[in-house]
């Protein structure tokens, strides 16, 4: 079932206690199809600048399941950069500069051939123009939105709208607390419910993840990587691959309790490689083999 992204694509340099990384490919865009593409297509809808790199560009090519038809080469624009430095515990960072280019100007079209897309993962961007690009397509079978703690602060009476209209919300649990005024995690989720969704799935880093659910709770684990190097990435790379198993599941109800829980468990599974390299480099030597491989290991290690 046909699987479309909309968000931001980046040139990101990132410092971490180990390393560092100047203008590298990334935003949210790229590393939710990039997970997303190791289990089926996905159609990515996004803007870049003329100034975007070739080898950018060939990076996106070496994924064939990536349907690029939606990204637009705006010409005199430059592209989005964010500069960030994660801390010795690499949970914390700091956001060194962020240029906004083509972000500051209006979103991206969903090219006609994209607009009977079934599932829907609005990506990072403001809450306005993520309901905006899904007005522009058909009804979707599941319609699922990311948000951050700068939407929270200065949009959100737009980002309270669009909750109202999809059926799922991914967020990290500062900001769930910072959307909800509630230190526990679970009666933030519940508290978010209250405003539309179905569903709202709270990361928590090397914690895991949890699921508030209208019809239950899941709290599922961290994969136990040793090798973390860069984890930018890694909660839009986790939204990737949930979306993309529950695409390929094609369950009846695809927001259902039970396929969400199943389907958390390939999105953490593919975010434990991302971290493993900057950028998409790990993804790019990535094999569906290891993906299934890991997962088998990571049923192993949660079953009770």
């Amino acid at each position: 079932m046909a699987l479309l992204v909309t968000g931001t694509i980046g040139i990101d340099t990132i410092h971490t206690p180990a390393a560092q990384a100047t203008e590298v490919l990334g935003g949210s865009c790229t590393y939710f199809a990039a997970a997303a593409s190791f289990f089926g297509p996905v159609r990515m809808v996004a803007a870049v600048g003329d100034d975007f790199p070739a080898a950018h560009k060939a990076t996106l090519a070496r994924f064939p399941n990536i349907d690029t038809a939606g990204l637009e080469v705006r010409k005199g624009s430059k592209t989005f950069r964010w500069g960030g430095k994660y801390l010795n515990n690499m949970n914390s960072r700091e956001t060194l500069f962020t240029e906004l280019g083509v972000l500051g100007e209006a979103s991206p079209t969903v090219p006609e051939a994209f607009k009977n897309s079934n599932y829907i993962f609005l990506a990072n961007m403001h809450p306005g123009a993520q309901a905006g690009l899904l007005a522009q397509c058909a009804k979707p079978k599941l319609s699922v939105a990311d948000t951050m703690d700068l939407w929270i602060n200065i949009a959100r009476p737009d980002l309270e709208s669009l909750l109202g209209k999809v059926d799922g919300l991914v967020l990290n649990h500062d900001e769930a607390e910072l959307f909800t005024g509630k230190t526990n995690t679970v009666t933030a989720g519940r508290h978010i419910l209250n405003h539309g969704p179905r569903f709202v799935v709270i990361k928590k880093g090397e914690h895991g993840a949890l699921l508030i659910h209208r019809d239950g709770y899941a709290a599922l684990p961290a994969y136990p990587t040793e090798n973390v190097v860069d984890p930018t990435g890694a909660g839009d790379s986790f939204a990737g691959g949930l979306m993309a198993a529950l695409s390929r599941m094609n369950p009846e109800d695809p927001g259902s309790f039970s396929s969400i829980r199943k389907a958390m468990a390939y999105g953490t599974v593919i975010a434990s490689f991302n971290i493993e390299e900057f950028s998409l480099s790990r993804f790019s030597r990535l094999t569906y083999r290891e993906v299934e491989q890991r997962f088998d290991e990571y049923c192993e290690m949660t079953r009770i």
